[in-house]
């Protein structure tokens, strides 16, 4: 049986995270980029937050796909031609490109994710599903900067980025992801998720369901940044805050100090009052129009969206 290959794209070295993480914690307003999430653990609880009865993103994408997968299938092969490169971004356990394997029939399926060992062990179980399906998994920090050796894609590409994560990026830096997936899907499509505007009480659970799977999701980011650089952060000092701003129309995650603290590292130190946070996430929510002018924007074409029958999410097609 086929392994799939796997290749690192560019250097996730621990000392350039490290300096990275170190960063934010010494700006003058704490932060940490969603990215750090994502250790082994942080990948499992992701999944978990997909199962709360709050979170509607993943379950109402795939009911989008479920009434209108044939026919998102046929507009993007159009788009792409027969066997396209299935480019996933952040695969994670790549159960969603999965879904679509019978419908796509790619010719070759390219998993990108940061978390490599999560991507690893996942692809590995893929493989053995679909043996005759050529896959890589490439190990790469894509909100740096996306790209792709041509000789990966083997032409025309599909780039599938599903869920709500290009919500993690404000609007100029989700340009500039969005203007890299239009250079790797030229040729080719891109099939991406957005979180559309809804009811502030909605969004409010999501973020922070009742059984406390985010909260431990966005606690655990210390754990992994105590392994990262050495930190000696006590979790049990700090505690989980997720509000909707509907001026911004984002949803903001922060950490915040229970009391006042001291947070070392070597070479290193910072000082935080009672109730001051870290900024671990933002998750913008858009509007269709807005949404697709932003494709347009970034260089697509013949956008095209479907919807659930509230509204609450999108799944949009764009030519590239």
């Amino acid at each position: 049986m086929p392994a799939p290959a796997f290749i690192q794209l560019d250097r996730l070295d621990d000392r350039a995270q490290a300096e990275e993480a170190i960063a934010g914690l010494t700006a003058l307003r704490a932060q940490v980029a969603p990215k750090f999430f994502y250790d082994s653990l942080g990948s499992r609880l992701y999944e978990a937050i997909t199962e709360t009865p709050e979170y509607y993103p993943t379950r109402t994408e795939a009911a989008i796909f479920a009434a209108h997968g044939p026919a998102i299938a046929r507009a993007a092969l159009a788009e792409t031609g027969a066997a396209p490169a299935l480019v996933d971004l952040g695969a994670g356990n790549c159960a969603k490109a999965a879904s679509l394997f019978g419908l796509l029939r790619p010719g070759r399926y390219l998993a990108l994710d940061i978390s490599v060992a999560f991507l690893r062990d996942a692809l590995e179980r893929l493989q053995r599903e679909h043996p005759d399906l050529a896959m890589t998994g490439v190990g790469t920090d894509f909100s740096r900067r996306l790209a792709l050796p041509n000789d990966l894609l083997g032409g025309p590409a599909l780039v599938f980025y599903p869920g709500s994560s290009i919500g993690n990026f404000l609007p100029g830096a989700a340009l500039r992801l969005l203007r890299e997936a239009r250079e790797t899907a030229a040729g080719g499509a891109l099939l991406i998720g957005a979180d559309l505007i809804k009811p502030a009480a909605v969004l409010d659970a999501a973020y922070d369901d009742a059984l406390g799977v985010t909260a431990a999701f966005n606690l655990n980011l210390l754990r992994h940044l105590n392994r990262l650089i050495g930190a000696d952060f006590a979790v049990r000092q700090w505690r989980h805050v997720a509000f909707y701003d509907p001026v911004a129309a984002r949803i903001e995650m922060h950490l915040e100090a229970r009391e006042a603290l001291s947070v070392r590292w070597p070479g290193g130190e910072r000082r935080f009052a009672a109730g001051e946070r870290i900024h671990t996430e933002y998750s913008c929510k858009w509007t269709v129009a807005d949404f697709a002018a932003l494709l347009r924007e970034a260089g697509f074409s013949r956008v095209r969206h479907w919807t659930d029958p509230q509204d609450w999410f999108g799944v949009f097609l764009a030519a590239g």
